[in-house]
């Protein structure tokens, strides 16, 4: 039998009322929401688990990962290889090599696939990164996602570049991603509750003491870096199972600076800082993208103002980092703000 700790059971606690949160946005979308709306929220849902993704890393080793777009499109494009059917790829990718456009698997092995590739590319770049100082594990992380990208670009004969690769089956709904994003919130609070993370925390606030006490830290980061970037391939899945169709071109620098804007904002060091502002961020650019087009708002008849979503996205990352660096949460977690009202 399983023995919980006292933090762990805590953290499930937390889990539980955060997927509360979840379920209600879905409930209220999918009887409220248009078709667009839908998209909307499953692309915060798709977002929210790669900010997940990155939480377990960068919140608990405290080092800054810059790749996590890549590992995305990695997964996203493993299990669209694996899982479009050969007549398609026969078309989209006629000169594909190994063999490529000649099989087609279950969206579930698929999914595993891509999982495990992921995972072993993950362990091995992260056998280097864990044993950089903070400075050059963030620089390769950077030079990892200009690599991935790059080879996205220009095997067009796998990858497409930035052309639409297509025909993917489109399995997933918003339920889906709901239950996978509930799924991977409880998993990030065990890890985070756990004697791993908690270690981990430590060994970022003081790496020389926790290795004299025995932590084995190039160890624990090796952890959380695989988990994270098996949370992102999940994300790089969702994103393709309900679109049909991918590119390069969301796998780079826009969308690292997006989820790194999520999860600066509500707080890099708990879980419910990164889905506090993932979804914050992701209503909230909604309102900029309207104010963009330049509407007429309480009879005035605003210009159009290009940019201003990027423009927004630096103001918010500038403004957080100066005013409160730990983010909305700081180190509290749901449950933590449910028991101080009780009381």
């Amino acid at each position: 039998m399983i023995r919980l700790s006292s933090s762990q059971k805590s953290g499930l606690v937390g889990a539980a009322l955060l997927a509360l949160v979840l379920v209600a946005i879905g409930l209220l979308t999918t009887y409220f929401g248009s078709r667009y709306q839908v998209r909307l929220v499953y692309s915060a849902y798709v977002n929210l688990i790669v900010v997940l993704g990155l939480q377990v890393f960068m919140g608990n080793a405290r080092i800054t990962n810059l790749s996590h777009s890549a590992f995305m499109g990695i997964g996203a494009y493993a299990a669209a290889l694996c899982v479009t059917p050969e007549n398609i790829k026969k078309i989209s990718l006629p000169d594909a090599p190994w063999g490529l456009a000649q099989f087609s698997l279950d969206p579930v092995v698929s999914a595993l696939i891509a999982v495990v590739i992921t995972a072993v590319l993950a362990f091995l770049l992260g056998m280097l990164i864990v044993r950089l100082t903070s400075i050059g594990a963030t620089i390769v992380t950077l030079a990892i996602l200009v690599i991935i990208h790059a080879i996205f670009l220009y095997r067009t004969d796998i990858f497409k570049g930035n052309q639409a690769f297509f025909g993917i089956p489109q399995v997933f709904n918003l339920t889906s991603v709901i239950a996978i994003a509930i799924v991977v919130v409880i998993v990030c609070r065990l890890f985070r509750e756990s004697r791993w993370g908690i270690q981990l925390r430590a060994s970022a606030d003081d790496e020389v003491g926790a290795a004299a006490m025995g932590v084995q830290i190039y160890r624990l980061r090796l952890i959380a870096w695989v988990l994270g970037a098996v949370i992102l391939a999940v994300a790089g899945i969702c994103y393709a199972y309900f679109l049909g169709t991918i590119s390069a071109r969301p796998f780079y620098f826009n969308h690292v600076f997006l989820t790194l804007a999520m999860l600066i904002l509500g707080g890099m060091r708990t879980v419910t800082g990164a889905v506090l502002g993932t979804f914050l961020i992701s209503f909230g650019l909604e309102g900029v993208r309207y104010l963009e087009t330049g509407p007429v708002f309480l009879g005035i008849d605003l210009p159009e103002a290009l940019g201003l979503s990027g423009i927004a996205l630096g103001a918010v990352i500038v403004l957080t980092m100066a005013l409160r660096p730990t983010g909305i949460m700081g180190n509290r977690e749901i449950e933590t703000l449910f028991v101080r009202q009780r009381h």
